[in-house]
């Protein structure tokens, strides 16, 4: 999808013009793929735009960065200002966010000593992720699969960890499945690891653990803490294929997909074919939450100082 290009980017520390955040070829991270970063939405609250669990999303930055040795020299705090900052600047709101840590031109070889290490934040106007609305989605088993255990540091939001990502994707679309989407049993879903799987079965709610390789995704630990604020079981176990066929109702959490609801898996209905009961109940909570609209319990939702908000 196009991106909806906004005014500024913040860069090291300075807002520059969008177009000026340009890379040389020769730049460790365009060779290697040394990058991590984060994605974050900022909602219109009737109190404002507030961006939902801002310091998470940064500390998991700044603990993505330090698994692959990239210091930054910034604090967490430094950053959320940053941020805050970026917000009011553009007057977009809401928004999708996006802070990268990456490896620029500086050496040659995979070795990154010597490269230097930017800092750039862009917020943009992004809507729904996914499609299906309140029918939820249709998706397919992929034949890749999520990356082993020791093979690249997964509890690290890295951009070289999507590029499987791609084939999953393009073999979902290639399968005829519009949304794109494909998944293993790990949790893995093929817009990245920052998407993670849900299933109810027998009135429990399961997801993978992160010792699957799956990222420990920041809505993910949003729907645990609302399950258990709803008092729904939680298992947090290996899920085998089989149970996504079985199971009587299965969901996409992450900050772009949010809460989504998958009506079928391999062209096979789940449960009704509908959201169950679960799914709603998670989903209008997560919202209510996110948009305002009830209690703040957790101190998810950050405020973002703008005299006059401005909605696209």
């Amino acid at each position: 999808m196009p991106i909806n290009a906004s005014e500024n980017i913040w860069f090291n520390g300075k807002l520059i013009p969008w177009n000026d955040a340009k890379l040389h070829v020769m730049s460790h991270v365009v060779n290697y793929g040394s990058c991590v970063f984060e994605g974050m939405r900022c909602y219109q609250t009737e109190k404002g735009p507030a961006v939902f669990r801002l310091r998470d999303h940064i500390q998991r930055l700044m603990d993505s960065a330090k698994i692959y040795r990239m210091d930054t020299h910034y604090t967490v705090d430094e950053l959320i200002n940053a941020t805050l900052d970026l917000v009011v600047a553009n007057k977009v709101s809401p928004c999708y966010i996006r802070p990268i840590i990456l490896r620029g031109y500086g050496t040659v070889g995979v070795d990154p000593t010597g490269s230097p290490i930017d800092v750039y934040i862009a917020n943009y106007e992004w809507g729904k992720f996914l499609g299906g609305g309140d029918e939820g989605i249709d998706v397919c088993v992929s034949s890749w699969n999520r990356l082993a255990p020791n093979t690249m540091p997964t509890m690290s939001k890295a951009g070289a960890n999507y590029m499987n990502s791609q084939l999953i994707r393009m073999e979902a679309l290639s399968n005829g499945y519009s949304e794109g989407i494909a998944l293993d049993v790990t949790g893995y879903v093929s817009e990245g690891p920052g998407e993670n799987i849900f299933l109810v079965h027998k009135e429990r709610l399961y997801t993978p653990p992160l010792a699957n390789s799956v990222l420990p995704g920041i809505t993910r630990n949003t729907v645990l803490h609302i399950a258990q604020d709803l008092g729904i079981p939680i298992h947090e176990q290996a899920i085998p294929r089989e149970l996504l066929y079985l199971a009587e109702e299965v969901f996409f959490s992450g900050t772009a997909a949010e809460i989504t609801s998958i009506r079928s898996v391999d062209k096979i209905p789940v449960g009704n074919g509908n959201p169950g009961t679960v799914t709603r109940a998670i989903r209008s909570e997560f919202y209510a939450i996110a948009n305002g609209k009830t209690d703040d319990r957790h101190a998810w939702l950050t405020p973002v100082p703008m005299k006059q908000p401005v909605a696209v």
